[in-house]
């Protein structure tokens, strides 16, 4: 049976990025982004959803999410989902989430721009040499470490 994980989503940062290092080095920002969906009901009214979604990123492109990017500024992450599973250590309960691990981060916007979207996109956060590695496989450090050492 085939399988197909993949997610691209384009919103604006919740907060500032939280960039931390795992023991062996690899940095980690965890971000927050919020998708909004404007439509009009069958009355005419118009109505918005907001979406927040938790994302993970991963080595270089970690770094310069950390650095560059601050709560209200639009970005698009193109990832795959997943479902993080802990139990509860006050209740005891079985829990979980699902977030995004991102595989490609663009900053849209201007660098002045502030939370606006307007002007062209900035250049990728991460860009990939086409003779460093074959499509599919990440570069080495943007992917998630091997090991659960993550610091938070």
């Amino acid at each position: 049976m085939a399988s197909f994980n993949k997610v691209i989503l384009i919103g604006n940062l919740t907060r500032d990025p939280e960039l931390r290092y795992t023991p062996k080095g690899t940095a980690i920002a965890k971000i927050g982004i919020a998708v909004n969906r404007v439509w009009t009901n069958e009355s005419g009214e118009k109505k918005e959803e907001v979406t927040f979604i938790d994302v993970d990123v991963f080595g270089r492109t970690a770094e310069n999410v950390g650095q560059y990017m601050r709560k209200g500024r639009p970005i698009m992450i193109e990832g795959r989902l997943r479902l993080d599973q802990w139990d509860d250590k006050q209740t005891g309960q079985k829990r979980s989430k699902l977030g995004v691990v991102a595989e490609t981060v663009q900053f849209l916007g201007s660098a002045q721009g502030g939370g606006e979207g307007g002007g062209a996109p900035a250049p990728a956060a991460r860009q990939r040499p086409a003779a460093a590695a074959p499509a599919g496989e990440p570069l080495e450090g943007d992917a998630p470490p091997e090991s659960d050492d993550v610091p938070f």
